[in-house]
């Protein structure tokens, strides 16, 4: 198939680049490299199936393509409060754009959207059918209520266009490829893990979060995308429940350094607890996570020692 990726130099989307082409797709990325990388998707550019476009999705863009991953969006708080009403309009503009792409060509499209959704939930673990607790005017909101809305511009499509829809509602997901500077827990420890510092803890570090390993997303957004009549939207993460605390100890023993631990007041709607529900996507799919916490972690530490600008920190 011919198959577009927005946000396809991202962290999740340059492996989706290389794991659809690997599965002989002729792949589209599309990037306009705010927070994706050229150095992700530079061993792909020689292989003939691919093709690299630099291209804002807030801009409409004439494709033919049988498959459309939306992933378009800064995903960490230090990039999407960088610029939040852009942030608005990527998730929102960018939605319509490649919703319009989708009804014109006929394309199967799948949004990626986020945990975020639920806010801080007061449901726990959270279900698709929970509505979430989210503050529409916080620091976060202009994250959590684009992608909120970026699914109702989905449903909508669908029930009024027949539009061809899929929606991701995607747990924190780590892996090689993290920007070191995006402000995401796991990223934030091993850097400092790396660099001897003390790991930063907000509260107490008695928040819990899941944590899911990048190939096991990979598994589910690629098995959700060709379901066939399934338009709701759907868990994907690792039910495997961790307090911050917990992942920051693992990532120290992993890295091998004594680090202490610097504590800091908890971030404004900072949610308390996070975990998925994943019982449509365990009967729908036949998914689960596969790859446990420890063994995705040091995976992901081996690829932040190897980068330059971490070497030279250490």
């Amino acid at each position: 198939m011919r198959i577009l990726i927005t946000g396809g130099a991202g962290f999740i989307g340059s492996h989706l680049c290389e794991r659809l082409l690997g599965e002989g797709n002729e792949v589209l990325c599309l990037d306009n490299f705010f927070t994706g990388r050229r150095v992700n998707i530079m061993h792909l550019l020689e292989n003939p199936r691919f093709e690299l476009i630099r291209h804002d999705v807030t801009e409409p863009i004439l494709l033919e393509v049988d498959q459309i991953y939306n992933l378009a969006c800064p995903a960490s708080p230090v990039h999407y409060q960088y610029n939040p009403v852009k942030t608005v309009k990527t998730s929102v503009m960018g939605a319509i754009n490649m919703l319009g792409l989708a009804k014109r060509v006929r394309a199967r499209i799948l949004q990626a959207s986020t945990s975020e959704v639920y806010g801080d939930p007061l449901v726990h673990p959270q279900r698709e059918d929970y509505w979430g607790n989210v503050n529409p005017i916080g620091l976060r909101s202009c994250y959590d209520e684009g992608k909120r809305l970026a699914e109702t511009l989905m449903t909508d499509y669908h029930r009024q266009n027949k539009v061809d829809v899929r929606i991701a509602r995607i747990f924190n997901t780590y892996g090689p490829r993290m920007l070191e500077n995006d402000g995401r827990v796991v990223s934030n420890f091993i850097v400092q893990a790396l660099r001897g510092e003390p790991l930063t803890l907000y509260g107490e570090g008695q928040q819990t979060r899941s944590f899911c390993y990048v190939d096991d997303l990979l598994e589910g957004l690629i098995r959700l995308m060709n379901v066939e009549h399934q338009h709701e939207p759907m868990n994907l993460g690792n039910p495997g429940e961790f307090t911050i605390k917990q992942l920051a100890e693992e990532v120290i023993d992993i890295v091998g350094t004594k680090c202490e631990f610097r504590y800091m007041p908890l971030p404004q709607d900072d949610p308390k607890q996070r975990q998925p529900d994943i019982s449509r996507a365990q009967s729908l799919l036949g998914w689960n996570p596969t790859i446990p916490l420890r063994e995705g972690l040091k995976k992901t530490v081996e690829d932040f020692r190897s980068r330059t600008t971490l070497k030279d920190s250490v």
